[in-house]
């Protein structure tokens, strides 16, 4: 069972996502999915523990995830992919025997506050970056261009001469990407373990789309890859299995103000100083791979 919500072309389904992909969304009608599944390492989202029974199961349901996107997705479509650095290579064996893998993205973040001492702890997280025709896809460069530093700095330098080509002051990002995490008092901040940048994902559907194309996202948990969507004219669909962050995409994404006689508000902030409440004030998102952080 799934309740469906809708306002404006932005589309948003309560329920578990693998039956709800492949009875209500047609084949080949979306331009990008930004797959950012459960990533099994034992963590705790509202009322979902993210532990399959073994490895085998988990990369089985994964599997019938990837293949409902691949028929969903359109021609030219293009799909994101986010996994736990252990489950990722599978993800990457997967796909590359039904898509183009054009690129491995590492999103690199600062440090969470809370290192391990008995081995190295995370500071990144994996992304693939696949299309399904090499040949016809969207990918927008001049809309995701950031600061070329040597070419500022010869624009400094040389300031009378024309620029050469290769000293352009801006240049299409590589596949290292470094966007903080959120945090607590940052103005994008919801109640969610593992909530994505929107700097992150303005970059993906800059790229990968154009106005009025359609994104999709399978497990919306703050409704982040929608948000930004909406904000740059596109048309979402998003789905969440928990009620918790349904309210988020209810409140976000539709405009909601009550759900159930519940007010939707954003999350109540508390400013203590450091004295008072160090660790409140100083809250950074942990890393979802820093399984025993205090090890």
């Amino acid at each position: 069972m799934f309740k469906r919500y809708e306002a404006d072309e932005q589309v948003i389904f309560h329920g578990d996502s693998l039956p709800i992909l492949s009875s209500e969304i047609a084949s080949n009608s979306v331009d990008l999915i930004f797959l950012d599944p459960p990533y099994n390492i034992g963590k705790h989202f509202a009322d979902f523990y993210d532990q399959w029974e073994s490895e085998n199961d988990y990369i089985n349901w994964a599997n019938q995830i990837l293949d409902q996107c691949l028929r969903i997705l359109k021609p030219q479509g293009t799909l994101y992919v986010m996994a736990s650095t252990q489950a990722m290579p599978y993800f990457d064996l997967y796909l590359r025997q039904k898509m183009t893998i054009l690129s491995r993205i590492i999103w690199h973040y600062d440090s969470s506050g809370v290192q391990a001492t008995k081995y190295f702890g995370s500071m990144y997280e994996p992304i693939l970056h696949c299309v399904k025709d090499k040949n016809n896809y969207t990918f927008n460069s001049k809309d995701i261009k950031i600061e070329a530093k040597t070419g500022a700095k010869r624009k400094l330098i040389d300031y009378r001469k024309a620029i050469p080509s290769q000293y352009n002051t801006e240049k299409v990002p590589g596949n290292v990407w470094y966007f903080p995490r959120v945090r607590y008092r940052m103005d994008e901040y919801e109640n969610h373990p593992s909530q994505k940048p929107e700097s992150l994902l303005e970059r993906i559907i800059l790229a990968s789309t154009d106005k009025s194309g359609i994104v999709l996202d399978p497990f919306a948990g703050t409704f982040t890859a929608a948000a930004v969507a909406k904000r740059l004219g596109r048309i979402s669909i998003s789905i969440e299995s928990q009620e918790e962050y349904l309210k988020i995409g209810l409140r976000r994404i539709l405009g909601w103000q009550e759900y159930k006689e519940e007010k939707l508000l954003p999350p109540q902030k508390s400013y203590s100083r450091k004295s008072e409440n160090k660790q409140e004030s100083n809250f950074v998102q942990e890393s979802l791979f820093d399984v025993d952080s205090k090890a």
